[in-house]
């Protein structure tokens, strides 16, 4: 496959980008951490373009991301007052909450009964969640090798395995979201990253 890149500053990159998901493609765009590669969701073979494009072990959960927290009814269900306090309180920002997977979600999402789900503080990643609605997303980047924080950088590795990348230049975070477990009554910290778990803590007891 052909490879494009667009910036993101052409006035039709988004109505671009949301065309090519909702035709099954693969679209590379710039978040709050690292550049990360979406698909439509809700569409198995969406989800196993993504798997093949990244080389990813299918065991391994893929997480979605959501341009609004209205929009976590549709990957999601029972959600815990913990996840809607944390949602509240960092979102848009770098964190990942693990909550009960919606039944509409394709089981090749992730091996358990549960989902990943973040909101990303980042003005191209937000205008095109906002269109597309929720998207399976992961880093952009081959398995093993490293993340990615330039539109150079995801062209070098997986130019022909995707369809687009949105050019938006260089990720401010270089750093992957903080994972959070929200299915137990106490939250556990699954991947350290930017919020911390003291944070975490301090934002539950001052909920």
């Amino acid at each position: 496959m052909q490879t494009e890149i667009m910036s993101v500053d052409s006035p039709n990159a988004i109505s671009h980008a949301v065309d090519v998901l909702k035709h099954c493609g693969l679209v590379a765009f710039p978040t709050d951490t690292v550049y990360g590669i979406a698909a439509y969701p809700f569409n198995v073979e969406c989800i196993e373009r993504l798997y093949g494009a990244k080389g990813r072990n299918s065991q391994k959960a893929i997480a979605i991301l959501v341009g609004d927290i209205s929009q976590l009814d549709k990957v999601a269900v029972s959600l815990s007052q913990t996840a809607t306090r944390l949602a509240k309180r960092f979102w848009p920002g770098p964190l990942t909450l693990i909550v009960p997977r919606h039944p509409s979600l394709p089981r090749i999402l992730a091996p358990d009964p549960t989902i990943g789900v973040r909101m990303p503080d980042h003005p191209v990643a937000l205008a095109l969640l906002q269109q597309v609605g929720p998207l399976a997303v992961t880093s952009a980047n081959i398995s093993g090798q490293n993340n990615t924080t330039t539109a150079k950088e995801v062209m070098a590795q997986l130019r022909g395995r995707v369809h687009l990348v949105l050019d938006g230049g260089v990720s401010p975070g270089g750093v992957p979201s903080t994972v959070v477990d929200c299915i137990k009554v106490e939250p556990a910290v699954l991947r350290t990253g930017p919020i911390s778990l003291e944070a975490i803590r301090a934002a539950l007891i001052g909920s």
